[in-house]
């Protein structure tokens, strides 16, 4: 037991000085983690040597990452998911598992009797890290984008699908039709035990106790455990067991505030199950690490065709397609919880989970670097892509060009980019004076904004603002009032300064209306060329100036009205 303590001690103490040094270089603090469990454990300075001790941490660390992963698992925003979501998914997924098995059952990885190397590193492959993801795209404000949205939406249907396949897991080795349907059967009743409890039973007692926070947290622990335990009994696994704990809290009423008190303790035990891990990384050899480049590359590759693939050939433009396969194009830290019940069942060898750790390690600092870059990289990507042949949404606009057609389509107002600023723009104006929609172009590169908007009879030209070429073609240079309505913190490769000074140059007569988020900005704007420049922040405070004087009036439900019926009046293409 003094062995225990000691050994959780060192992980929690070199956890803690390596994730500094990490945080300090920008680089994934799982990757800290890991590094620290190799650095204490058997194959490094080996002062963490129990194997009981590893045993004990890892599992209490991936029964805990397992529950929040389940809490985190939102069931109603995969039946709202779109079927540019579930394709783009499904296409995934699906591909990724057969190009899995054909690739490393071709390089000689095992696929039966008792060992499924290949099966697990197929399934490995096909999930990506929700950690890495979410966690740049939110620093880069890409959260709420299309692609953004996309990439989101995979990530929640791959932890379904790495669900079901925890679910047949055991029984891989006898693994036939009435074994599946028994373990199917198993989890079902599983499911079936924890949603009646999360039902009728918890609400009550959480209702209760919601307001003494250790009897919450306590409440949540119980839970997790206890479904562990039922799992356990129905000869499943505690670690499925504590993820469906969490898929049946995701939608209770109780489910944020159970989240922020078991966060803290969450992080404790998920810093532990990754120092387990690389306690049982080995010093790698060349053929650990030949296969974990190669299973690195795969995951690279298979990414690229699996999503980009999907997602062109349902129209959604060159970049839309290739934002969500670089998003996710990375190995899960779901995949080393998948290689780490592997292990446990024998069905993979050490050699095997040494490279599918490597692998992680590898693209967990190459994907964080391509993914800060990724606007880039589509630009770059991009052009190549149209020389070979693949038409991007703008090529009926293109063609039109080379026939000299491409000037003749301005429009006095040109709108550069669409979000939602420039589509609540569009609905007053169409609520006020449906006659000027004739005189607008519309510049953006958003799919889904080009294709609502050209179906209602709008003229819309699909480009980047950011490039001059496009500025040139949609017919700037003719047009009376330029409109910039998107803030700098969602431009991408550009910004409002930047773009005013492109604009001057290309129309020196035009009247042009720019945005500042910040007050600092309006000058530099002015400047820079702008006629006008809006401050969103003034008209937000003058609104919320008007609802204080409407509350201290007695008149708030007045003004609720009003709003309701502006809100229901408008047909607006961006929620």
């Amino acid at each position: 037991m003094h062995e225990l303590i000691r050994d959780i001690t060192l992980c929690i103490l070199f956890a803690w000085g390596l994730g500094l040094l990490a945080h300090f270089t920008r680089q994934p603090l799982i990757l800290a983690y890991l590094i620290a469990g190799f650095v204490i454990g058997p194959f490094g300075m080996g002062w963490v040597k129990s194997q009981d001790s590893i045993n004990v941490i890892s599992e209490l660390g991936l029964i805990f990452m397992l529950f929040m992963i389940g809490l985190e698992i939102d069931l109603k925003k995969i039946v709202r998911a779109g079927k540019v979501i579930l394709f783009a998914a499904g296409g995934q997924l699906i591909g990724g598992v057969l190009l899995g098995i054909l690739f490393f059952v071709g390089i000689g990885l095992s696929m039966g009797n008792g060992h499924f190397d290949a099966l697990y590193l197929c399934i490995a492959c096909a999930l990506s890290s929700t950690v890495i993801i979410v966690k740049v795209l939110y620093e880069k404000r890409e959260l709420d984008t299309l692609p953004g949205r996309i990439t989101l939406g995979v990530l929640v249907l791959q932890d379904i699908f790495a669900i079901l396949f925890l679910a047949v897991q055991p029984s891989l080795d006898n693994l036939q039709i009435s074994v599946i349907l028994i373990s199917i059967g198993r989890v079902g009743v599983l499911v079936a035990t924890a949603l009646v409890l999360s039902r009728y039973v918890l609400p009550w007692l959480f209702h209760h106790i919601a307001r003494r926070p250790e009897l919450v947290l306590l409440g949540a622990l119980a839970w997790c455990f206890l479904i562990g335990e039922i799992a356990e009994q129905l000869h499943l696994s505690r670690e499925m067991g504590s993820l469906v704990a969490g898929v049946s809290l995701s939608t209770f009423p109780y489910a944020l505030d159970v989240t922020a008190k078991v966060t803290t303790l969450r992080d404790f035990f998920i810093t532990l199950f990754f120092v387990s891990l690389g306690m049982t990384i080995p010093i790698p050899g060349t053929s650990v690490i030949g296969l974990a480049l190669m299973i690195a590359g795969f995951t690279v590759v298979s990414r690229m065709v699996t999503t980009f693939v999907p997602l062109y050939l349902m129209k959604q433009g060159l970049r839309a397609s290739l934002l969500p396969a670089i998003n996710l194009a990375q190995i899960s830290e779901f995949s080393l919880v998948v290689i780490q019940t592997g292990i446990t069942a024998h069905h993979i060898s050490t050699e095997t989970s040494s490279a599918a750790s490597f692998a992680f390690v590898v693209l967990a600092v190459v994907s964080t670097f391509i993914m800060a870059r990724s606007d880039q990289v589509t630009r770059a990507l991009i052009g190549p892509l149209k020389r070979i042949g693949l038409r991007d949404l703008d090529h009926k606009h293109d063609a039109d060009s080379e026939h000299g057609g491409g000037h003749g389509e301005a429009r006095r107002i040109v709108i550069l980019g669409f979000f939602r600023a420039a589509s609540a723009l569009l609905s007053e104006i169409e609520r006020r004076s449906p006659a000027v929609l004739e005189q607008i172009t519309v510049i953006d590169f958003n799919p889904l904004v080009f294709r609502t908007l050209t179906d209602r009879g709008m003229h819309v030209v699909y480009g980047d603002i950011s490039s001059v070429d496009t500025l040139v073609h949609a017919g700037v240079g003719k047009a009376e009032l330029i409109i910039l309505s998107i803030p700098d913190s969602l431009l991408k490769g550009a910004d409002n300064e930047k773009l005013v000074r492109h604009v001057r140059s290309l129309n020196p007569t035009a009247k042009i209306v720019a945005t500042a988020e910040i007050l600092a900005n309006v000058n530099d704007l002015y400047e820079a060329g702008a006629d006008y420049v809006t401050v969103t922040r003034l008209s937000d405070a003058h609104e919320l100036y008007k609802v204080i004087e409407a509350a201290q009036a007695g008149l708030l439900e007045d003004k609720r009205t009003e709003t309701d019926t502006l809100l229901s009046e408008r047909r607006e293409v961006l929620p």
